[in-house]
């Protein structure tokens, strides 16, 4: 979570929120079998390593055409 407050330049108690929110649109717009991979991706245990919520920040802003 220090990562994702670090890069926004907010809390960590920010951060949780802005990544709890973004995860919560994606799953409400995924079929329900992709949407409970974006739980075990944020908790790092999607296959591949994950990385945790600190990962996922870089690999969502990849997704989305930001850099990683």
């Amino acid at each position: 979570m220090n990562l994702v407050a670090e890069k926004a330049g907010i809390t960590t108690a920010q951060a949780q929120t802005a990544v709890n929110t973004v995860a919560g649109f994606l799953k409400d717009r995924m079929p329900p079998a992709l949407a409970s991979q974006v739980d075990n991706y944020l908790k790092g245990d999607a296959e591949g390593g994950g990385g945790g919520i600190a990962g996922a920040a870089g690999k969502l802003g990849g997704m989305f055409g930001g850099k990683k």
